[in-house]
C-alpha cells in the first residue's frame, strides 16, 4: 500500500502516475493526515471493475440457485466464463 499526502499528487504528479502504472497498486492520499482520495491507473481500474461485475454476477446466480430458479447449462456457463476471463484479460492488456 502506498500512501502519500494530498500535495504529492499537486507536485509529483507523473512520479505517483508511473507508481500507478508500474506496480498496479493503488495511491492512497492524505489530507491533514487523515484518508482523502485513492488514485489508480486506468487499466487497474478497469480489471477491478470487471471483477467486481464478474463477482456481482456470480452472486447473483448463487441467489437465484439458492431460491430455485432453473439454472443455465454447463456449455452457457462456460461460455459466459470464457467472455468474463476474456474481459479480464484484455484489461490487463490495456
Amino acid at each position: 500500500m502506498y500512501i502519500k499526502p494530498s500535495a504529492a499528487i499537486r507536485n509529483n504528479y507523473n512520479e505517483i502516475s508511473e507508481m500507478c502504472k508500474e506496480t498496479g497498486e493503488p495511491v492512497y492520499l492524505t489530507k491533514n493526515g487523515e484518508g482523502d482520495l485513492v488514485v489508480m491507473d486506468i487499466a487497474a481500474f478497469t480489471r477491478r471493475e470487471s471483477m467486481l461485475r464478474l463477482r456481482e454476477n456470480l452472486v447473483a446466480a448463487e441467489e437465484e440457485r439458492l431460491s430455485g430458479k432453473q439454472g443455465v447449462s454447463i456449455a452457457d456457463a462456460a461460455s459466459m466464463m470464457e467472455k468474463a476471463v476474456k474481459e479480464v484479460i484484455d484489461g490487463k492488456r490495456k
